[in-house]
């Protein structure tokens, strides 16, 4: 059995360290651990297959064997985000504020790191590398707890990375991963609150609900993604399809995937039918309601269930509104606060749905495939935050950290 309380212990060890390293000291052993990644790429890899064998012989489903495949140019993808993660500005130390009191004292708000990091996810090898670069940048030691789908994955990535990180003169303890799959482990793990400082799950819904019912420790939600597009009455149709087309399609077992869309009644006799022939090729079984079934007969009917459900396949609910505001009241009500998308020429159309739609990130014109640290500009993300504590939406640097006040006088005391 694992002895968690060893590894918390060992993790927070290691803060007073990292505190002390340099923002260059840091970059550096970041490059070296994006070299180390790409030069044991075929170690690497060897292990995934072994995880990509069993999941195959275990059934997994189309999306999640997308999510666990690893293949040369997405291990170089996670070099280049440990490499991107290297190349921003050090926000620790940074002083987000200051000022005077009337009495002389001069406070500070400055940026300071989490401590020790807790991440629970499922079968994506990827969240290693990302989630050691971020923690590791912004100070903070990780302890990672894997799925046992990419156990063999993430044991070949761990090993490299500590690797990388004696060499460079750091502990290796900044970075842990918890091996043993068994679930009380994971259970425990969630109330190691004398060692671990945050807790963040990354995965299915079922996931997400059980560390937020079972730990201890500060959670933040990196929500499952029932994404959204409404094409409306003012939308450019051709525009409408290729975004569709791309959120629906590109990879489908993303959470910022499109899940459902949503068509204003007057444009689905000309929309409809130029949408399935766009996504007949990639097979998208379509579920709509009944106005939706009389353009498209062959479409399957929808239930209650469809619109709320994250698919994570080649399946895609549709719904028809007479209205923008009706769109609005569908989106907001089976959303899961992820990203959801408008498709309009309207401005004022959009700009209302920008502003009364309760998600994340919320789209004008542009696919909701782009909800992603990358993307954004944050280098690699620990996840997609569907909060509103602390942080929202791509969790970047900024989001691994907290705060403290420094503060300055010349010996005032209170009366």
């Amino acid at each position: 059995m694992t002895d968690l309380q060893e590894m918390g212990r060992r993790a927070a060890a290691t803060k007073a360290q990292l505190n002390r390293l340099t923002a260059a000291e840091k970059d550096r052993a970041l490059l070296a651990a994006a070299d180390a990644l790409c030069s044991h790429c075929e170690e690497i890899l060897e292990a995934n297959r072994a995880d990509m064998e069993a999941a195959v012989k275990n059934g997994m489903k189309e999306g999640l064997q997308d999510r666990l495949k690893l293949t040369q140019d997405r291990v170089r993808a996670m070099a280049e985000g440990l490499r991107q993660v290297a190349e921003l500005p050090d926000c620790i130390g940074e002083v987000m504020e200051e000022f005077d009191r009337p009495n002389g004292m001069h406070l500070r708000k400055v940026r300071v790191p989490m401590g020790v990091i807790g991440i629970i996810y499922e079968a994506r090898p990827n969240v290693t590398a990302d989630a050691f670069g971020l923690c590791f940048k912004t100070g903070n030691a990780v302890i990672l707890k894997g799925g046992s789908d990419a156990l063999h994955s993430n044991l070949a990535i761990v090993k490299v990375l500590r690797a990388a990180l004696e060499q460079s003169g750091i502990p290796a303890d900044v970075l842990q991963l918890i091996a043993d799959t068994d679930r009380s482990v994971t259970v425990e793990f969630m109330k190691l609150k004398q060692y671990v400082d945050l807790l963040i799950p990354r995965g299915s819904a079922g996931l997400i609900r059980s560390v937020v019912e079972n730990s201890t420790i500060p959670v933040i939600e990196t929500g499952t993604g029932n994404c959204h597009v409404y094409v409306d009455k003012a939308a450019d149709l051709d525009m409408a399809a290729r975004i569709i087309y791309n959120a629906k399609t590109q990879r489908i077992g993303v959470c910022n995937a499109c899940e459902s869309l949503v068509v204003h009644r007057d444009v689905r006799e000309a929309f409809l039918p130029r949408l399935a022939e766009i996504l007949a090729p990639k097979k998208v079984e379509l579920r709509g309601d009944e106005r939706i079934r009389e353009i498209l007969p062959d479409c399957t009917a929808a239930t209650e269930e469809d619109y709320g459900t994250e698919y994570l396949d080649y399946i895609l609910s549709l719904k028809t509104v007479d209205s923008l505001e009706e769109a609005i009241e569908h989106v907001n009500r089976y959303s899961t606060r992820h990203s959801e998308c408008i498709v309009t020429e309207d401005r004022t159309a959009a700009e209302k749905f920008l502003n009364e739609i309760d998600a994340a990130c919320v789209y004008w014109n542009v696919s909701t495939r782009f909800t992603d640290g990358y993307e954004f500009g944050f280098g690699a993300e620990i996840g997609i935050s569907t909060q509103k504590l602390h942080a929202r939406g791509p969790m970047g640097l900024k989001e691994l950290t907290s705060y403290k006040y420094t503060i300055e006088g010349t010996g005032q005391v209170r009366g």
